[in-house]
């Protein structure tokens, strides 16, 4: 591995948010100035395709991404903000379970992300 991925993957590793690939090339070029947009759009690709990456596509046109780690964890998506937040939750995780089968299928894998507006956005707009 080169030391511009590996400044990339560790500009990743301390992400706590879900950075796309501009802002990734941002905090890059923060550590290492000679680290160029297609070499964090290549790196990208590249972590992955090995499976060290998951891509993530909110609804705005840009792509996220985030370490691939055996915690599921699942996603709430601040429509008028972008924030996401991370969150897990046992009865949803079973309600999926039973879903599946009851319908004929085991659960392997999912994914599920909900949208919304914090509710204190609506207050602050209503007082306006």
């Amino acid at each position: 591995m080169t030391e511009q991925r590996r400044v990339i993957a560790r500009v990743l590793s301390k992400s706590a948010d879900h950075p796309d690939v501009e802002e990734l090339y941002r905090r890059s070029v923060a550590v290492d100035p000679k680290i160029s947009i297609a070499t964090v759009y290549r790196t990208v690709r590249l972590f992955e395709e090995s499976g060290i990456l998951e891509r993530l596509d909110f609804g705005d046109g840009r792509s996220r991404y985030e370490e691939v780690t055996d915690d599921h964890h699942d996603h709430l998506i601040d429509i008028q903000s972008g924030k996401v937040i991370e969150f897990r939750n046992d009865e949803i995780e079973e309600i999926q379970k039973e879903v599946a089968r009851q319908l004929g299928f085991e659960l392997i894998d999912h994914r599920m992300e909900l949208y919304g507006i914090a509710l204190d956005s609506e207050n602050k707009d209503s007082e306006d």
